[in-house]
């Protein structure tokens, strides 16, 4: 007997929106790249150099749309069924709990299977063209991204089951899977070089991570290693980890597919001002900001739709920012520690790179989950006809917002700027460049919150709106990377160049001259090219804030 969960949970994400699009855009690009490397003329290229240029692409941008696609749907799954109350319904029905898991991850590797199959005509032409191998090559392609695929998966689900909204299972799914996959990669980079505890751990977070197989499946396994380190393979051990890890995450979500999923204890609290004497000194010596303490009241002069966001939202209150503001600072220093003693290996520009990946990677992760909410999830909430209620204007209530988010995305990158002292104090004459990879970074922060917010204020509901956000923003961040790893092969230096300046990540990592960046100029050309977009996303979000106001 057939599951019927795995046919309506297939089908219903088949009819989303987003699925169609998925669909059609990925099989658009997988075109667009053969027909760009396709032979033409009647000649053919018999060393298949062509082939491999075409496939690298390929592989990159298959494994990027199936790790920031696919876990899309799963991440909402239960949450969603538990607030519209159908997941009671499922669970008092004859299924099991593991016949209900099995459904629905069932249903999700079913659509991930025909996203992989929309890519097989290109894969089937990247062989046809020569110089791949069928098995080594293409096969163990498709066998690492369904393990991937499936790790996450589970993994999306198992979040799916803790939250408590769709937005903010979103935000976790894509901040743990851009985790997993890409940031584990970073600690091997550097601390390859060192024995002992630490370049072991860094070694198995590298095999825990699907990136290492594809880069050596595309032909870049000795990229960013030193010596031999990069001959390292982690095949093996990226399967039984993902292989253990996919039955640990199923095995915990199955078990709490109960009717304990609903209970939810709520703690009173105690407000610090209501506390005996001692007890207020005492929290007052140990805490910087008290999350307990009662707010003052607003003043005049600030903006009230500013103050309630920093109020609601979680990482908008000041004992969470410190927190996030902490780590990243932490993380800075740490950087440039172990980047500085491996300063034999790793010269100083090497360890700019390191640092502006870092601040993008701050800027892409956090930023769509702060912006995306700002007009949607008061839209969702009902809220949005309580603020044009009151005698704010929609420019007030919209500048309230954004300014909100500005101070913490401001927060964010300041953190990272320790790191930067640290460079300038062992090469002085760099202090320019950090100025300008400085400004390159304020622009993309700005760049990416003008494009967040205006591509959110499009959607009513705030999972969408998150979704979408990430969607666009790993588009216009990670697709000219993937054009730069074809520099020459197939795309020319100035295709590149153009390419890099759609955003200020090409320009800061040409100002600190990292391996690759060297010969772009991109400044300030690449300035004008954000600012203009800036703008145009300001104004399509004012426009559409104007336009939602007259009908609330």
């Amino acid at each position: 007997m057939s599951n019927p969960v795995i046919r309506r949970e297939f089908f219903g994400i088949l009819r989303t929106r987003k699925a169609v699009v998925m669909l059609v855009v990925l099989t658009g690009t997988f075109s667009m790249m053969v027909l760009m490397r396709w032979p033409s003329a009647g000649l053919v290229d018999l060393s298949g150099a062509r082939s491999e240029q075409v496939f690298r692409l390929f592989a990159y941008t298959l494994l990027a749309g199936m790790l920031f696609a696919v876990p899309a749907f799963p991440a909402v799954s239960f949450v969603r069924e538990k607030n519209s109350g159908t997941l009671a319904l499922l669970l008092n029905s004859p299924l099991q709990s593991w016949s209900i898991y099995i459904g629905k991850l069932g249903g999700v590797l079913a659509f991930a299977t025909l996203l992989l199959l929309t890519s097989l005509p290109a894969a089937a032409a990247c062989y046809a063209m020569g110089g791949v191998d069928l098995t080594a090559q293409v096969g163990m392609l498709y066998v690492v991204l369904l393990v991937a695929v499936l790790q996450y998966t589970t993994l999306a689900l198992l979040i799916s089951t803790f939250v408590q909204s769709t937005d903010a299972a979103v935000r976790i799914t894509y901040g743990l899977v851009f985790s997993l996959s890409t940031l584990a990669v970073g600690p091997f980079y550097l601390l390859q070089a060192q024995p002992g505890l630490l370049g072991s751990i860094a070694w198995w977070l590298r095999a825990a991570s699907p990136l290492p197989l594809i880069m050596t499946i595309a032909g870049h396994g000795a990229v960013g290693s030193v010596g031999m380190q990069g001959e390292n393979a982690t095949t093996s051990e990226y399967f039984v980890l993902a292989g253990i890890s996919s039955l640990a995450f199923a095995a915990l979500t199955i078990s709490r597919l109960n009717y304990k999923l609903f209970d939810r204890a709520w703690s009173q609290g105690i407000i610090t001002d209501d506390r005996q004497l001692t007890t207020r000194v005492v929290r007052r010596l140990f805490f910087l900001i008290d999350p307990q303490r009662r707010k003052a009241g607003i003043p005049f002069y600030a903006n009230p739709v500013m103050v309630k966001e920093f109020r609601t939202r979680k990482f908008g209150r000041i004992h969470w920012l410190l927190r996030l503001v902490a780590v990243c600072a932490v993380l800075s220093m740490l950087l440039t520690y172990f980047a500085a003693m491996n300063v034999g290996i790793w010269d100083v520009e090497t360890i700019g790179g390191f640092l502006v990946l870092l601040q993008i990677v701050l800027i892409v992760v956090i930023t769509p989950s702060l912006t995306s909410g700002l007009i949607s999830s008061e839209r969702e909430s009902g809220g949005w006809e309580l603020l044009c209620m009151t005698p704010l204007s929609p420019l007030k209530i919209l500048r309230g917002k954004l300014f909100s988010v500005i101070w913490t995305v401001a927060l964010i990158l300041l953190a990272t700027v320790p790191g930067y002292l640290v460079m300038i104090y062992i090469q002085p004459v760099m202090w320019l460049q950090v100025y300008l990879v400085l400004i390159c970074l304020a622009i993309a922060a700005i760049y990416t919150i003008c494009i967040g917010a205006a591509v959110g204020s499009f959607f009513k509901t705030t999972a969408a709106a998150t979704t979408t956000c990430y969607i666009v923003l790993i588009i216009l961040f990670l697709g000219p990377l993937l054009i730069w790893m074809g520099h020459d092969a197939p795309f020319s230096h100035d295709t590149v160049a153009a390419a890099l300046g759609i955003n200020p990540t090409g320009a800061a990592l040409s100002v600190i001259e990292a391996q690759g960046f060297e010969s772009f100029d991109l400044i300030p050309w690449s300035w004008w090219v954000s600012g203009v977009i800036s703008v145009l996303a300001l104004v399509c979000l004012v426009v559409q804030v104007y336009r939602v106001s007259r009908f609330a």
